[in-house]
């Protein structure tokens, strides 16, 4: 009886950090973080203001917490793509160029990575910086473990698997979601341009030379 008592007590602290985490959400993107209130959370999310506090501490905790579980969803769709394209393949370019494109497509259709954007460039003054570089350690985590692999079984040359990263998004989807947006078909085949230039620019960097046998 004991166990499922406890069992049913964590099931509801989980309901209520969720609509929490919600709550605070919504408010942060609508009004900001410095005008939105615990009060308003606790209102918005159907619970007392004392819950709030004892689940989260203050409110800038909430604000961690919410970017924190918003990323975890960005985080996934990177793991999606590496899953999907830079797992098995024939062809190294058309690979990299395939998980760019799916990751770019699934960010501009996700509101978890539209909300993470808000977040990050509106209250980036309240949010701690060793968040900021955690944050950006996360997101590079996944694809540093495989070209670091790639390096190991000669399709890379990466003396340095950070770096190689981040030159690597640089030249890809980042240069996508910097540029002013647009919609339809063309700019589907810029995006495509610009993600196909830039694996094969990152691969004249980073790719093994090919060796030309003399007859």
């Amino acid at each position: 009886m004991e166990n499922t008592e406890n069992k049913k007590i964590r099931q509801g602290s989980s309901e209520k950090r969720a609509k929490i985490i919600a709550a605070a959400r919504d408010l942060f993107l609508s009004d900001g973080f410095d005008r939105s209130s615990v009060d308003a959370v606790a209102a918005r999310a159907g619970v007392s203001k004392r819950t709030v506090y004892d689940y989260y501490g203050d409110k800038l905790n909430l604000l961690i917490a919410v970017a924190e579980e918003t990323s975890e969803a960005v985080l996934e769709l990177i793991k999606q793509g590496i899953s999907d394209y830079l797992r098995e393949f024939e062809n190294l370019e058309q690979a990299l160029c395939l998980f760019c494109e799916q990751f770019v497509a699934s960010a501009n259709g996700s509101s978890d990575y539209s909300a993470l954007i808000r977040l990050i460039t509106v209250e980036a003054a309240n949010l701690p910086s060793s968040f900021l570089e955690k944050l950006d350690n996360a997101a590079e985590e996944e694809l540093i473990r495989r070209f670091t692999e790639f390096g190991q079984t000669g399709l890379l040359h990466v003396p340095d698997p950070e770096m190689a990263v981040k030159h690597f998004a640089a030249l890809t989807f980042l240069l996508v979601f910097n540029r002013p947006g647009g919609t339809g078909a063309v700019e589907e085949a810029q995006t495509k341009r610009i993600i196909t230039e830039g694996v094969r620019v990152f691969l004249c960097a980073y790719g093994q030379p090919t060796v030309h046998n003399e007859d």
